[in-house]
């Protein structure tokens, strides 16, 4: 990992310098009126606005998003990477530009180092649609302005959505990369209704499983259940204030910046330190009733009653979230999404890392389901 003398600078900002005092000066010097868009999106934990010093050790540094049109692309690719090879300058701000392969075959990372000679920069050059595709899947390289189908939105993890969406665009001089970014920022309105009420659905099935593993002495299982439902919380307040959920290393991050951090965070934090079963169902309880309010100050629904109480005749104390579930899908209007089952998106059914990074796979699962 490179120390530079100079103190951490968020990525986001590097990769600001690097196009403002590097790149774009570049291209106006070797290709006046060349039509481009210049952004720092797609994974990176930068991107989420998430990094810290630590990031700096594999995959971080000074690095940009260069979409031009297709055409463009094709013509000038190669000899625009080979420009900035040459002539980047080495660092920016202290920090190398040069990103060095590790070497081996197992370990795809690369690690900032200062070089004498041509830079193996990070100025990946594109096209918008072609971009897409790989990080969305086939149907989204369409125009930038296609609509989006029910099927489309299902297959795409908010892990992705959020790294198109987020991050920073410097200059957009083709407008389709802010078209697109705009067109994904939030679901439908249909499709936001059905994915609650999915979310929903996960918590009602796993609700009673913190009292009934308790009550055969399986506090372990008791506590993990509670874990999960913690997890299935924090995500479905995350999409009542429409945002992303990102995966997991960045989900509680992303929670702390939700208006309903603040209330929620004690008790999240208090069902999962809780040692007996007791306290551990107090807790879940008042995080899902605050939750439960959360919705029906949103008015999606008439308001659902948010006191817990009794799961069916045993003695355990639930929401029954199933309740919430079904009044939004009495909301949906949209005929596909009134003939599926509760199980929502990629996401809210499966969380295979290698999974979810194949959106071929996803497609054709979706497409299997719906």
């Amino acid at each position: 990992m490179v120390k530079p003398a100079t103190a951490f600078v968020p990525g986001l900002e590097l990769s600001r310098i690097l196009f403002d005092e590097a790149v774009r000066p570049l291209l106006d010097g070797a290709y006046p009126g060349l039509r481009y868009a210049a952004a720092r999106v797609g994974p990176g934990s930068e991107v989420l606005g998430f990094d810290t010093p630590r990031s700096a050790d594999h995959d971080w540094g000074p690095r940009l998003e260069l979409f031009l049109a297709p055409e463009d692309a094709a013509r000038h690719a190669a000899d625009l990477h080979e420009l900035l090879a040459r002539r980047l300058p080495k660092q920016v701000r202290g920090w190398p530009t040069h990103f060095r392969p590790s070497g081996d075959p197992s370990d795809p990372v690369a690690h900032l180092e200062v070089t004498d000679g041509p830079v193996a920069h990070r100025v990946v050059v594109q096209e918008v649609d072609a971009w897409l595709a790989t990080q969305l899947g086939a149907a989204t390289a369409a125009r930038a302005d296609a609509e989006l189908t029910v099927r489309d939105w299902l297959a795409m993890p908010q892990q992705k959505l959020a790294e198109v969406t987020g991050g920073a665009v410097f200059h957009d001089g083709l407008g389709t990369l802010t078209t697109a970014r705009r067109r994904l920022a939030w679901y439908p309105a249909q499709v936001w209704r059905y994915l609650l009420a999915c979310q929903w659905q996960r918590i009602s099935q796993e609700e009673a499983f913190v009292g009934r593993c308790a009550e055969v002495g399986d506090d372990l299982g008791s506590a993990v259940a509670a874990g999960r439902l913690v997890r299935d919380l924090m995500r479905l307040c995350l999409l009542l204030e429409r945002r992303y959920a990102p995966y997991t290393k960045w989900l509680g991050s992303a929670f702390a910046q939700s208006e309903a951090a603040e209330q929620l965070t004690p008790l999240l934090r208090g069902s999962l330190a809780a040692t007996d079963y007791a306290d551990r169902e107090r807790q879940l309880c008042d995080a899902y009733e605050s939750v439960a309010r959360m919705h029906n100050a949103a008015g999606l629904t008439a308001p659902v009653g948010p006191a817990r109480r009794r799961y069916h005749n045993r003695p355990y104390l639930v929401l029954h979230a199933e309740r919430f579930a079904h009044a939004l899908a009495e909301t949906l209007t949209d005929p596909l999404l009134r003939g599926l089952p509760l199980t929502g998106s990629i996401d809210q059914w499966a969380d295979s890392t290698d999974l979810l990074g194949r959106p071929d796979v996803i497609r054709a699962a979706v497409h299997a389901l719906t």
